[in-house]
């Protein structure tokens, strides 16, 4: 069962674990690229806290964006800001995701996300944990994959499982990492078997890793839909 306190608890963990590494950073640094294509680290945090107030929106049964134009105006907008703003708007719209986490409300209820995409609200603090903790790592400051906690590089692999399942573009696949099991993939052709460290199968998951360092059998390395 997901325990919506227990994610938000989670999330401001991880908020707090990015806000001190990026605290290190300075003008240049988030001027400088990211590990996202296009992308400065200055994007990467202006999109964290773009995020944090969508998600609020989706929380209250508004639209997450107003229009994908203008979330992405509103980023490139925001991405030049020195340090020391974007730490502030970090926090600041990390508090305001928190304040309403902690409304009360009906969490089992359905809620619109991007692009028609629905959900149980229960399960929003996790997305949005998955943004914060793996935007930490795409800010390439020396947090890694590797370095995220157990529980919740299982629970992505989950998620990210459950979001290939039933696709007919990816071959039925099993997905194997510290003793856990999981399965991906459409019903049709031979079923492919991808092995190895949990933190190399969720980097290929999660389009952060290439695959080449997961063992196949029963076939190749199958290619996933973006996300």
């Amino acid at each position: 069962m997901i325990d919506h306190v227990h994610d938000l608890a989670s999330v401001r963990e991880a908020t707090e674990r990015l806000l001190t590494a990026a605290a290190k950073l300075d003008d240049a640094a988030v001027a400088a690229p990211s590990r996202l294509p296009g992308w400065t680290r200055g994007h990467v945090l202006a999109h964290l806290s773009r995020n944090a107030d969508a998600l609020v929106n989706v929380l209250q049964g508004r639209p997450m964006y107003v229009s994908a134009e203008a979330r992405d105006t509103d980023i490139e907008r925001d991405a030049p800001r020195p340090l020391a703003a974007q730490l502030h708007d970090v926090s600041e719209s990390a508090a305001r995701f928190q304040a309403e986490g902690e409304v009360p409300a009906d969490w089992d209820r359905t809620v619109e996300l991007r692009n028609g995409v629905t959900d149980r609200a229960v399960r929003v603090p996790f997305r949005r944990l998955v943004e914060v903790e793996l935007h930490h790592v795409d800010l390439g400051i020396g947090y890694e994959l590797e370095d995220l906690p157990q529980e919740f590089t299982e629970r992505e692999i989950e998620f990210l499982a459950d979001r290939f399942s039933g696709n007919p573009t990816v071959p039925p696949t099993r997905l194997l990492a510290g003793g856990r099991e999981w399965r991906t993939g459409g019903e049709e052709g031979t079923e492919v078997t991808v092995s190895g460290p949990a933190a190399d199968l969720l980097g290929w998951l999660a389009g952060r890793r290439d695959g080449s360092a997961l063992e196949v059998r029963g076939g190749t390395l199958p290619a996933l839909p973006p996300l």
